[in-house]
């Protein structure tokens, strides 16, 4: 019989998905399942990327630039310029997802065995990203009892060697919620710039914060240029996760150019999906800035449920619309699976994120979930009730 490579063998299954067999049985069972397990937004796209879709007006479906439009990528570059960040087209590389960017990014910089540091908890599949690509995920552990923080510069100076060739950052942050502040981003920086590594920061969630804190990009100090990486989409920030568009931005020309030629060898991103993107970047300013209450709303309601229950600490999201949940449980996959075979609240249970596929480490996370605030207030609530009354009676 045919053999399997070793390397898809060992690529991790997504914690975000994994139970989804689970669900679908609950479902054919009667049960509404409330998804807070992965990051689909529930909020309507720009109706400017909706109508763009409803009225093409054209006779032949073709390829697209292999780096995207220059149009598209024109557009991006305005974007940028209202966040301080000054780019030209032939710094973007349009990607099939920011899930692309990332593949593009560790290939183009990383041969076999070498490393990547990674602060965790971190997105579940960066794993598999460097698995594919043969690249070792370097793990420095942050911790719930300090929201989540970026650890110590030391800590990630010692994991420093001739086989490291970055450091990788999401900001802010899936799955803690954390937003990394201006000083910590310099702090990182430059020690990936005095080691002679790529700074790479997965700035997907930029215009998620709900403080008074501002984001800090890396492309925002020229210092940084030849280190910095900027991996981006418009997947959240527009609610279009099914056009699947992202983008690598830097002014790195070498690495511009090497990431051009597997994006080549892919040929072009989705054209019908490329034209949904660019109308969203002409889509009202009100639009995200609705979008950013709406989150900001659920999260205080998230906060407010989830501290009525005993016995649990959990992340206090900066950003980005996820929590880390630390239950009093040995096992939270298993907690995760009881949910959806055996308990419900008036025909309705919650899929979780078990939370130990967001960490290299493999002791970490166990008995920890990842919630994510994508349904409206009045559903975060029925969710997390049916946790509280899950917990007891699992316990129980």
């Amino acid at each position: 019989m045919p053999t399997i490579s070793k390397k898809g063998l060992n690529i991790p299954s997504s914690p975000i998905r994994k139970l989804v067999p689970y669900a679908d049985k609950a479902k054919q069972n009667g049960i509404d399942i409330l998804h807070l397990n992965i990051g689909q937004p529930d909020i309507k796209s720009p109706i400017e990327s909706i109508d763009a879709i409803k009225n093409i007006d054209i006779e032949l479906l073709k390829y697209e630039y292999s780096q995207g439009s220059h149009k598209f990528r024109k557009n991006l570059c305005s974007y940028y310029s209202g966040h301080n960040i000054n780019v030209s087209p032939d710094d973007i590389i349009t990607t099939v997802g920011a899930s692309e960017a990332l593949s593009f990014t560790m290939n183009s910089i990383c041969d076999p065995g070498d490393e990547v540091i990674i602060p965790e908890p971190f997105y579940a599949n960066y794993n598999g990203f460097a698995q594919a690509s043969d690249v070792k995920v370097i793990p420095v552990t942050s911790k719930i009892e300090d929201n989540f923080a970026l650890p110590s510069i030391e800590l990630f100076e010692k994991k420093i060697n001739n086989r490291t060739k970055a450091i990788l950052i999401c900001n802010p942050c899936n799955p803690t919620g954390y937003v990394y502040s201006k000083e910590e981003i310099i702090n990182i920086a430059n020690l990936a710039k005095k080691n002679d590594l790529f700074i790479i920061v997965d700035e997907v969630y930029r215009e998620f914060i709900y403080s008074d804190l501002k984001h800090f990009s890396i492309l925002e100090d020229e210092t940084f240029f030849d280190n910095a990486i900027l991996i981006d989409s418009t997947s959240k920030r527009y609610s279009l996760c099914g056009a699947r568009i992202g983008f690598i931005v830097s002014k790195n020309s070498k690495f511009i150019e090497t990431c051009m030629k597997f994006a080549l060898a892919r040929l072009s991103p989705p054209t019908v999906a490329l034209i949904a993107a660019n109308n969203a970047l002409k889509s009202d300013n009100k639009y995200i800035d609705n979008v950013i209450k709406e989150y900001s709303m659920r999260r205080k309601v998230l906060i407010g449920e989830l501290s009525k229950i005993n016995n649990i600490e959990f992340s206090d999201p900066m950003g980005a619309f996820y929590s880390i949940i630390k239950l009093p449980v040995k096992n939270a996959e298993e907690f995760a699976k009881f949910l959806l075979t055996d308990f419900s609240i008036n025909n309705e249970s919650v899929m979780l994120a078990p939370a130990a596929g967001f960490y290299s480490s493999t002791d970490n996370g166990k008995d920890e979930v990842r919630i994510a605030f994508v349904l409206n207030s009045e559903k975060i609530k029925r969710a997390i009730n049916i946790i509280y009354f899950g917990l007891k009676e699992y316990i129980g």
